[in-house]
């Protein structure tokens, strides 16, 4: 068990650089922690076996650096990465820190806000181009508003996708090999932020120029904050094949965002949701093939020694999750229960080959001569097939 637990490339764990860099300063209390450098952040994920590390602009280069501190910064880090076998697959762009962003980067209501934040994100994809990411995550977290009067909305939207256009253009002229991410959430920092579930984010998706290179990021937390089930946010995005990829994390019901351990928060549904990304494809090969990645913020309360034993439990839990997933799906009596719930037949098509509204209206098996009262006294056992998923969570069985 303790090699299955210990974390390997191949598993492709990664962090954001913001997580385990957290100062920890909130609302209300100063931090806790002294910054950290993204050098050691390097080097110590690397230790604990995890396979990439993330960032946004600013994360790495502070802001406002000039373009010779800017080149000597990414030239340092380079070199760490390379010492420790640290990727970086996936780059995102602060639009939210500094003050000229207060009424957001893309849907400002000020033209040259707008501008200056496009820049910037162009800016970034080259960085990103340069050291090999494969996805370019995009948080919208000052896009949106207070007050209903204050932001149009269907303007604010226009701009969110002409920005949106701009940027595909820009990958497919450069030739990168890059997708981008929309990451939703329902509110905070903004009282309501655009595209604020995995299903706004996909509609919104369908209307841009160039919709196959734009999919989700969707975060734990920010789902649940809005009262979704994550995993079957996931699944609806993966039957779009719009999961481009994760954000993994623990949150304990609809609340701020919490920003735990993942698994540290609604339990059941993080089980849920590794068998469905482990075991969920056809014929139970892994439904998600990219980065298994932790957006977690170590608690106020730890010191650095705390901060990295958040971040190796965050590894833990996936992997006693996966571990436990499997149990369940080897488990025979499993078997058993998904057979009377009839899961499966959930996969054989409604109508026939051929079938038509004209061939089913004909078909008097499918209505005058279905005994709806015999079908509708059988049980399905969902409540029985919860309780082996519980005891396989719990390792009782």
């Amino acid at each position: 068990m303790a090699a299955a637990l210990t974390p390997t490339h191949e598993d492709k764990f990664s962090f954001g650089m913001w997580t385990v860099g957290w100062t920890a300063r909130d609302p209300f209390g100063d931090p806790t922690r002294t910054p950290l450098d993204p050098l050691e952040a390097v080097a110590q994920l690397a230790s604990l076996g995890a396979w990439g590390i993330t960032f946004h602009d600013d994360d790495l280069v502070p802001f406002g650096s000039s373009p010779a501190e800017r080149d000597a910064i990414i030239d340092r880090f380079k070199k760490q990465l390379a010492d420790h076998g640290m990727t970086v697959p996936m780059i995102t762009t602060n639009l939210f820190t500094h003050p000229v962003f207060k009424d957001g980067g893309f849907t400002s209501n000020d033209r040259n806000v707008r501008r200056y934040a496009l820049r910037k994100v162009l800016r970034n994809i080259e960085l990103a181009g340069d050291l090999g990411a494969r996805t370019f995550v995009l948080w919208g977290g000052r896009e949106g508003s207070e007050y209903d009067q204050a932001k149009d909305v269907q303007a604010a939207l226009d701009r969110y996708a002409e920005g949106m256009n701009l940027l595909t253009e820009f990958v497919i002229e450069r030739g990168y090999d890059l997708r981008f991410a929309i990451e939703p959430k329902p509110n905070e920092p903004r009282g309501d932020i655009l595209l604020p579930t995995i299903g706004h984010a996909i509609a919104f998706i369908s209307r841009l120029e160039h919709p196959e290179l734009v999919g989700v990021n969707p975060e734990v937390g920010h789902e649940q904050m809005a009262g979704m089930n994550f995993a079957g946010g996931i699944a609806q995005a993966m039957w779009q094949g719009k999961l481009f990829h994760i954000d993994l994390n623990g949150q304990r019901g609809i609340k701020y965002d919490q920003d735990l351990v993942f698994g540290h928060g609604d339990l059941i549904n993080a089980f849920s949701l590794v068998d469905l990304l482990e075991f969920g494809g056809v014929s139970g090969a892994p439904a998600y093939t990219g980065p298994r990645h932790f957006d977690f913020k170590p608690s106020r309360t730890e010191d650095y020694t705390g901060v990295w034993q958040s971040a190796a439990a965050n590894m833990r839990m996936y992997l006693l999750l996966k571990e436990r997933a499997a149990s369940f799906r080897a488990d025979p009596e499993v078997h058993e229960a998904l057979a009377l719930a009839r899961v499966a037949e959930l996969r054989e098509p409604t109508l026939a080959a051929g079938e038509t509204a004209a061939t089913l209206m004909a078909d008097r098996s499918a209505f005058e001569d279905f005994d709806v009262d015999t079908a509708g006294a059988r049980g399905y056992g969902f409540v029985r097939l919860n309780q082996l998923a519980i005891e396989h969570l719990l390792g009782a069985r």
